[in-house]
Order: C-alpha cells, then sequence, then structure tokens
C-alpha cells in the first residue's frame, strides 16, 4: 500500500491507496508515512490533517508476506509515533474493516471518525502475536483499560455504534454519508480556529496525559502564557471586542 498527500486550503489529506485488496500495510507504506508527516510539520498553511482510505476498507492490518520474511520490525513502526506527534490535530476517517495496523494508525491519530459499516477489530492474538506499533497503550488510553483488555484478548470486531459507546470513535456518519465527508466539516471547523491555540490545546493533552496532574497543570499554564505573546491571541480578543471573525495568521 502506499500513502499520498496534498494540501487543500489549510487541510492535509493522508490518503492510503493500494491496487490491492484490504489496503495491507507494508515497509514502504510506514516510510512514505514518516516522509509525509515530516513534510506536513514544516508547512505553515496546514492547520488540520485527515487521513483516510481511498478504498471501501481502511486497512485490513499489515502486509503478513513482509511479517514472515523480517522486513517489518520495530524500528519501522517509529511511524506511527511521527505520526501521533505532529503537531497539527489529525481526523482519522474510517469505512469499512480497519484492523491489526489499520486500527493502530487510527488510534495514533486525535480524533477518529467513521461509517456506519465501519468495522474494528484487534486480531492478532489469534495468531500468538501483539500489535507492535504502538496500539496496545494508545486503545486503552482511549477506550479505558476493561474495555482495551476485552479487544486484545478476545479480538473481538465492533461495529460502528459500539464503537462510538466506548470512545473507540467520536462521531458516526448518519446513513449515506461516508466518513470522508464527517471528517470534512470537522477539519474545517478545527481549522477556523487559532491554529497556536490548537497546537498547544493538543501538547497540553497528549503530553499532560502522560504527566502527574500537578506537572500537567504546570505544563498548560506555560502554554498559555506564550500563547499571550502571539499575534493570534491579540487578534482573537480584538475580534471578539469588535464582533467578527478572527482572522488568524499562526503567528
Amino acid at each position: 500500500m502506499a500513502i499520498r498527500w496534498e494540501k487543500k486550503e489549510h487541510i492535509a489529506y493522508l490518503t492510503l491507496h493500494s491496487s490491492w485488496e484490504g489496503n495491507l500495510i507494508d515497509a514502504a507504506t510506514l516510510s512514505q508515512l514518516a516522509d509525509a508527516c515530516e513534510a506536513i510539520e514544516v508547512d505553515n498553511d496546514v492547520r488540520v490533517v485527515i487521513l483516510w482510505s481511498a478504498g471501501p476498507d481502511f486497512s485490513l492490518g499489515w502486509d503478513w508476506k513482509q511479517m514472515e520474511e523480517g522486513v517489518l520490525s520495530l524500528p519501522l513502526t517509529h511511524a506511527f509515533d511521527v505520526l501521533a506527534d505532529l503537531p497539527r490535530p489529525v481526523v482519522c476517517a474510517v469505512d469499512g474493516r480497519c484492523f491489526s495496523a489499520g486500527l493502530e494508525l487510527a488510534l495514533a491519530c486525535d480524533v477518529r471518525v467513521c461509517s456506519q459499516g465501519a468495522r474494528f477489530a484487534f486480531p492478532e492474538m489469534m495468531w500468538g502475536l501483539v500489535p507492535l506499533g504502538g496500539g496496545i497503550q494508545r486503545l486503552a488510553r482511549a477506550v479505558g483499560r476493561s474495555w482495551a483488555t476485552y479487544l486484545l484478548f478476545t479480538g473481538a470486531e465492533v461495529d460502528a455504534q459500539q464503537a462510538l459507546a466506548m470512545g473507540l470513535v467520536s462521531q458516526v456518519a448518519y446513513e449515506g454519508e461516508t466518513a470522508l465527508s464527517v471528517a470534512e466539516v470537522l477539519a474545517r471547523l478545527i481549522a477556523e480556529k487559532g491554529p497556536i491555540a490548537v497546537r498547544y490545546a493538543k501538547e497540553a493533552v497528549q503530553k499532560g496525559m502522560e504527566m502527574p496532574l500537578g506537572q500537567a497543570l504546570g505544563l498548560e499554564a506555560d502554554l498559555t502564557i506564550i500563547l499571550q505573546t502571539t499575534a493570534d491571541r491579540a487578534e482573537g480578543v480584538r475580534a471578539f471586542l469588535e464582533k467578527r471573525p478572527p482572522r488568524f495568521t499562526g503567528s
């Protein structure tokens, strides 16, 4: 499977596409993902990212042939961390099946939305394996210990409404809608906000969850102080007082 990216206005689209069924994730996929994220990171015009699949399924997981040959290894999976650490909000749009490494990709995103027909599973333990792209830790942080252990130990497949109920996704598309259309509405909404404030909010949430509360509150306060020095913060205050939409520049 390959990954391509393009930019439309302030939104970067990371697209999974393959001529083979299932959008299997291989070494080339991970390398392209890391390269795309690095390019997006230095593009100051990008305010939000959408990760989606051009096929009927988001991804069925790893390329098992490469797994058997030993091509896929732990060093390659740093691409999941690069995606998770991207200093832009990332919205994942899931249509169809999202299994194994595909679900690990989705979990590395900040927000997940899906279509009515979406399905999610970690079937690795059926074959004596475990997720190797950070999926165990990110799943537990997304849905809590009880749901995480249930999904991991059983390999159970959950549908869109179950995923919504456990907090695996934040929104399910209406019947006839695609996950991408829902993600685009959400991305445009995020892109309207102050880009520096959004980045700092992501940093505060992401890093703060790994800290004791007092330390996390200190990080939040530090980021708030830095934000006060930006032109966007001044523009936001002026726009509020003048009762007009703000014109943020990301500075």
